[in-house]
């Protein structure tokens, strides 16, 4: 069944393939040589097979870096184009003069197609702080407020690298947090790409008073164990909350859940268990499902990520069709949920549907 389904994907993605490599064809072929031909059909396969053959072939670096860029052109285009088609076939219906169309049509969607491309990469590369403040109707002891820093889905390993890495630690440092958290996605599938570019030292530089604490996502899994990733993290002065609760101070409960797609995930209602719900509860889990739930259990503050917001347009439709919360603030009587769209990105080094970011949260809780 998953072959199938497996070949099916493939056929799709050659045929959308195809469809890329014709549009640009068609409009090339009056204006270039059959030599440059030959060699955009080369390029044409080369590139869209090096997505896929870089990720079969893990040690092949170069590979998976062009093949990201390359899925970012995909993706664009497979939107834009049928865009300009219409376009081109509703104008052809009507007396207006369509005399060298396809040329200027082609020449416009190149010029798009770039801008795009660098209006993606610099949302993808050039972080903004989202500022919440949340005031909870209970004591923390002796806290009157408390500045966290969260951040998720930086996906460290592939193009995500160590200068990103470099400038999220200088960015949370600037924010003097009492507290960071990292909410998933640590790392694209592949430890080693983590360390061999030493960003596990780049983020032992995080500080704060009260701790660094993290959760681990979907992407947080290396071919050789969990453990060894945890094991890294807690090198770098980052304590993982792998279905573990903790006291911050002994003034407030930090959960942190296992992620979904871990089949032996503890519900909830376990980790909360024996927790004292008159102080402050904050939970991090990666994926910002069940808010209902974490709001009938006790939580006051649940920290997610994971959803990039769609990443691409119109992509955040989607992601706001399956989450009640996929980015920003939502509130629910006393529950409430921040969901960021994460400082890193998967795959195509672009955003164009929302930007990369870094939470920062100041709360504010009730005086005993």
């Amino acid at each position: 069944m998953f072959a199938f389904i497996g070949i099916a994907m493939l056929l799709v993605y050659a045929l959308l393939v195809f469809y890329i490599g014709w549009s640009g064809w068609s409009w090339m072929k009056p204006v270039v040589s059959a030599r440059f031909r030959i060699l955009y059909i080369i390029c044409i396969i080369f590139l869209s097979s090096a997505f896929i053959l870089g990720r079969l072939f893990g040690n092949a670096a170069f590979l998976s870096v062009i093949g990201s860029y390359w899925m970012a052109a995909f993706s664009l285009l497979i939107i834009l184009l049928p865009i300009v088609h219409l376009s081109l076939w509703l104008i052809r219906l009507t007396r207006l003069r369509h005399h060298e169309l396809h040329k200027w049509a082609g020449a416009a969607t190149l010029v798009i197609f770039l801008g795009l491309m660098g209006y993606g990469s610099f949302n993808a590369y050039s972080p903004v702080v989202r500022n919440y403040e949340i005031q909870l109707d209970k004591p923390a002891g002796d806290l009157d407020d408390l500045n966290i820093v969260m951040v998720s889905d930086m996906h460290y390993g592939g193009l995500s690298g160590a200068a990103h890495a470099r400038k999220m630690v200088e960015e949370i440092q600037a924010l003097q947090p009492d507290l960071v958290l990292y909410a998933g996605d640590i790392i694209d599938d592949d430890l080693s790409a983590y360390l061999n570019k030493g960003i596990d030292k780049i983020m032992a530089e995080v500080k704060a008073p009260l701790g660094v604490y993290a959760v681990l996502g979907n992407h947080d899994k290396d071919k050789n164990s969990t453990q060894e990733l945890i094991e890294s993290l807690e090198e770098s002065h980052i304590q993982v909350l792998h279905d573990k609760s903790i006291q911050i101070g002994n003034n407030l409960t930090l959960i942190g859940r296992k992620d979904r797609t871990e089949d032996d995930r503890a519900e909830l209602s376990e980790l909360i268990d024996g927790v004292d719900l008159t102080q402050p509860v904050l939970l991090m889990d990666h994926q910002p499902y069940d808010l209902d739930i974490a709001g009938q259990q006790g939580v006051d503050v649940m920290l997610s990520g994971h959803t990039h917001r769609g990443q691409i347009a119109p992509f955040h439709l989607i992601t706001g069709a399956i989450y009640e919360n996929d980015w920003g603030y939502l509130q629910k009587n006393s529950f409430h949920s921040i969901v960021s769209s994460g400082y890193g990105f998967w795959g195509p080094p672009i955003r164009t549907g929302s930007r990369s970011e870094l939470v920062q949260l100041q709360l504010s809780f009730r005086q005993p």
